[in-house]
């Protein structure tokens, strides 16, 4: 009877796959050219600009704080960011903040608050309250006779030279307000100027979401 020696079979085949990986190892990675190393990152930096750019006039603008009119929610000096989709699927909101540009020849935008909606009647007067033991005049603003409560505002930012002002919101229009309403160019001061007082849902570019400088003041902006 024949045996077969099966040890001697698998020993032979070990080393007929240790040749083979042998061989395999022997074969050495092809580079790439130089050139082809040069058009592989200028692609990648094209695409990066790229969608920088789509992302800067489509998606967010940027905006620095010239001056006080917003204070003390956005204060001069402030980075922010707005977000240009915020109302492309639904209306701008009662309070919200946002960069538009104004019915000035200004050839930058304005950052304000949203007072008045569409087909709302605003008005502003001037009342007495006590502050810090004194009696002043300050203003008030009521929508459709009622009166709106402004918790970001300080009392004293408003002085006896409040009005009275009357608005109509026009149709897919708003009435734009500055939370510094002593130091702050907007409807009041468009109305006084013959100007239309009102910003179309149109001219608003986007919605002030989020500062991110100064670092000690990063954060979200309601």
């Amino acid at each position: 009877m024949e045996v077969m020696d099966f040890n001697e079979e698998r020993h032979k085949e070990m080393n007929t796959d240790g040749q083979e990986m042998h061989k395999n190892n022997d074969k050495k990675p092809q580079k790439n050219s130089p050139l082809r190393e040069l058009f592989s990152w200028i692609f990648t930096f094209a695409v990066a600009f790229a969608a920088a750019l789509l992302i800067k006039n489509y998606v967010i603008i940027n905006a620095n704080i010239p001056s006080g009119s917003m204070e003390n929610t956005i204060m001069p000096g402030d980075d922010v960011i707005g977000f240009r989709l915020a109302y492309k699927f639904s209306d701008p909101k009662r309070g919200d903040i946002v960069i538009f540009w104004p019915p000035t020849d200004s050839k930058d935008p304005y950052i304000k608050r949203i007072i008045g909606l569409p087909g709302e009647k605003v008005t502003i007067e001037p009342e007495e309250k006590e502050v810090d033991g004194a009696t002043i005049q300050v203003g008030k603003v009521y929508i459709d006779g009622e009166a709106l409560d402004e918790d970001y505002l300080k009392p004293e930012e408003w002085d006896a030279s409040v009005g009275p002002y009357e608005f109509e919101v026009p149709d897919n229009c708003y009435l734009m307000m500055g939370d510094n309403r002593n130091g702050s160019s907007d409807a009041r001061a468009w109305l006084e100027k013959g100007l239309d007082p009102y910003v179309s849902k149109d001219d608003i570019i986007g919605k002030a979401v989020f500062r991110y400088y100064p670092f000690n003041r990063v954060g979200t902006i309601d």
